[in-house]
């Protein structure tokens, strides 16, 4: 049965897809079968797993709709070593079609559902806002992991992440909790970030994944090559502990 983790945080600029794409790169090297779901309509996932958003013939669209499978609509990220669910402008427009459907909130899921035996692992690469396609996404997972910097601001987007997290909880998902959050962009030579992660941990304990990922260059330049840093250099620091962060979850996944 497939792990469905939802990579969110309601405050943009934090990383998700960095954490998604090469979160998914790490599991795979790790020996998981990997599907990655683009749920941004800006593509930026799939433009990361090397797949162009442009030229795509079905995408997470056609199955929000019904009118395509998993099975048909994901294609292979070869050089990376998992699956894509991919995303394009298209998308948009789903927000708008989904809100007359029947179980509008629940056609991820339901597509899921058929694909279960596949995969070990899923993961949802959520827009930052609270839209209906957050909600599929969020309602279709066994919990949620959180990249957040160590900042100031990025406890109060926290805040409104547990909240969102606690309404669709109760109302439409039960099995639906914080896996961990993730530290990443991390420099411990800044003393806020220290003392944000100490906070952090006191809060919410073993919650806090161990692995942390650093400010690191080859991870933000990984994009423009359309590859996972984890693929594009293995060898830089911010490669090496998504890498780590990738055994760290499949440690904990039994008992997640």
């Amino acid at each position: 049965m497939a792990k469905i983790f939802c990579i969110a945080n309601q405050k943009g600029g934090v990383g998700k897809t960095t954490t998604t794409v090469n979160l998914a790169a790490g599991l795979a090297k790790v020996g998981q079968r990997v599907l990655l779901v683009d749920l941004d309509p800006q593509g930026n996932a799939t433009m990361g797993s090397g797949i162009d958003k442009r030229n795509l013939e079905l995408s997470v669209y056609d199955v929000l709709l019904e009118s395509a499978s998993i099975k048909e609509a994901a294609v292979k990220a070869d050089k990376c070593g998992y699956d894509v669910l991919s995303a394009n402008r298209e998308l948009a427009g789903a927000e708008v079609e989904l809100v007359d459907l029947e179980h509008r909130d629940q056609r991820l899921k339901m597509a899921l559902a058929a694909v279960d035996a596949d995969y070990d692992f899923v993961l949802i690469d959520c827009p930052p806002s609270l839209s209906m396609l957050t909600l599929n996404g969020l309602c279709s997972a066994h919990g949620v992991i959180v990249p957040m910097q160590c900042e100031y601001f990025a406890l109060e987007g926290l805040t409104d992440l547990v909240n969102t997290i606690k309404q669709v909880h109760a109302n439409l998902n039960k099995d639906l909790k914080i896996i961990g959050l993730l530290r990443v962009m991390f420099d411990p030579r800044i003393t806020l970030q220290l003392q944000v992660s100490e906070q952090l941990k006191a809060h919410f304990g073993d919650k806090v994944f161990d692995a942390v990922i650093p400010r690191n260059v080859r991870l933000a330049e990984a994009p423009s090559y359309g590859l996972p840093g984890v693929v594009f250099d293995p060898s830089a620091k911010g490669s090496q502990a998504y890498v780590e962060f990738a055994r760290e979850l499949v440690q904990r996944a039994p008992t997640l």
